[in-house]
């Protein structure tokens, strides 16, 4: 059977089209890896840095499981360097996002992660009768569960009760039975008031962050919040996001955008004060840790018992989402 020459052009190009796709998605793969392997190191050196001023301090990781492990592959066993690091990790939507989901892939990693190290899960619901469904998907793998509705999508609200509530005295995070995830005072019209409501609470762990409007919490509002209501000691955790910058943040300067300077490298999606970084320039590093004008040198500073980083998934976004 002969071949014309149109449909010799046209496998070609379907050839040379295939490998091409191939090669870009590879190329992806290896960036992506590679900066998964940066992000390990970020928290890593982030976690000395913090430590080093305050020996107990505590460090949470925020999704991106798969970076507790080798390599990141969840094949592979977890990082002893990277676990060593951090005291619990963080996950949004496991078991809901919306409506029940189904995630074994990450359900996996944290059962694993689950053996050294707690695990923290913001389940976000959008019907009040699955409530006691995620908490006992949660509770059932020894999770420590927070749920939120449409009207808390942002993390503004307290909410009415308390799982497992208790006056025990909360001293690691291996101690808690439940947290508070409360990042946003928009509800608030002024700190006072949001320090009140926090401190009528029995929650074990707070997430909160450290500024109210663009004021950051001294040492003594801080230090008022770890004592709950019933009188139980509580770890008081601060919100930082290492892997996108924000516009509303202190260290954002005028004039910066997209590309300018060079590491900040993409818009977030569904957020229009953020953009996606290049994380392992020192210049975004310098902003996060290692000097007194730091982030974490000023949470250290507020009197925080630890520090909740957000966005280390950065590495997979910074090459995949929308490509």
């Amino acid at each position: 059977m002969k071949i014309s020459n149109t449909t010799r052009l046209i496998i070609t190009g379907v050839f040379i089209a295939i490998l091409i796709f191939n090669f870009i998605a590879c190329s992806k793969n290896k960036r992506s890896e590679n900066a998964g392997l940066k992000m390990q190191d970020f928290v890593i050196q982030i976690s000395k840095y913090a430590r080093a001023k305050k020996p107990n301090f505590i460090i949470i990781p925020q999704n991106g499981a798969e970076l507790a492990f080798q390599n990141i592959n969840p094949e592979m066993s977890t990082l002893p360097t990277f676990m060593d690091a951090i005291d619990g990790f963080g996950i949004e939507e496991l078991h809901y996002n919306g409506n029940l989901i189904d995630d074994d892939g990450r359900l996996k990693m944290l059962q694993k992660i689950k053996e050294t190290k707690n695990v923290l899960v913001s389940e976000y619901i959008t019907d009040k009768k699955n409530l006691s469904d995620a908490f006992y998907r949660n509770y059932n793998q020894n999770f420590i569960c927070f749920t939120r509705l449409d009207d808390n999508y942002h993390y503004s609200q307290i909410p009415d009760t308390v799982p497992l509530e208790n006056s025990l005295n909360i001293s690691t995070l291996h101690d808690a039975k439940n947290y508070l995830y409360l990042i946003n005072s928009e509800l608030y019209s002024n700190k006072s008031d949001f320090l009140k409501a926090i401190s009528a609470t029995n929650f074990d762990v707070i997430i909160m962050d450290l500024f109210f409007d663009d004021e950051a919490f001294s040492n003594v509002e801080i230090e008022q919040l770890k004592t709950k209501a019933n009188g139980g000691k509580r770890l008081v955790i601060s919100y930082i996001n290492i892997g996108s910058a924000e516009k509303f943040r202190y260290y954002w300067k005028k004039g910066w955008g997209l590309h300018h300077p060079l590491w900040i490298k993409r818009k977030y999606e569904g957020y229009d004060d953020e953009y996606w970084v290049k994380f392992w320039k020192k210049e975004w590093q310098d902003i996060i840790y290692g000097n007194d004008e730091s982030y974490m040198s000023k949470i250290i500073t507020a009197g925080f018992d630890g520090a909740y980083l957000d966005n280390i998934e950065a590495y997979y976004f910074l090459y995949f989402k929308n490509d």
